[in-house]
């Protein structure tokens, strides 16, 4: 019995239980995350000022936009008294 080879069972990995693998998973996730965290730090910024911006634009736009709707509405008001007291002439009295 000395010149048997060894099981080959015994030299085969054992398959892993699903705990494992999701434990082997999240290893990989967190060696993924610390070499790569000054990237997406930086890239998280980026996009974050970008959004930023773009929301401090539309509101900007909107508040200039009921601004001037509010000017010419005066405007209209003004307009409108002027005509009603206009100068009175010949032709229009």
């Amino acid at each position: 019995m000395e010149g048997k080879t060894p099981d080959v069972s015994s030299t085969t990995p054992k398959p892993l239980t699903p705990a494992q693998k999701q434990l082997l998973k999240r290893q990989q996730d967190l060696e993924y995350f610390k070499r790569h965290s000054k990237q997406l730090r930086s890239r998280n910024l980026i996009t974050g000022l970008t959004i930023g911006a773009f929301v401090v634009g539309i509101f900007s736009y909107t508040i200039l936009s009921v601004r001037q709707e509010r000017m010419m509405d005066e405007i209209d008001n003004e307009a409108k008294v002027y005509v009603m007291k206009g100068p009175r002439t010949g032709a229009n009295s």
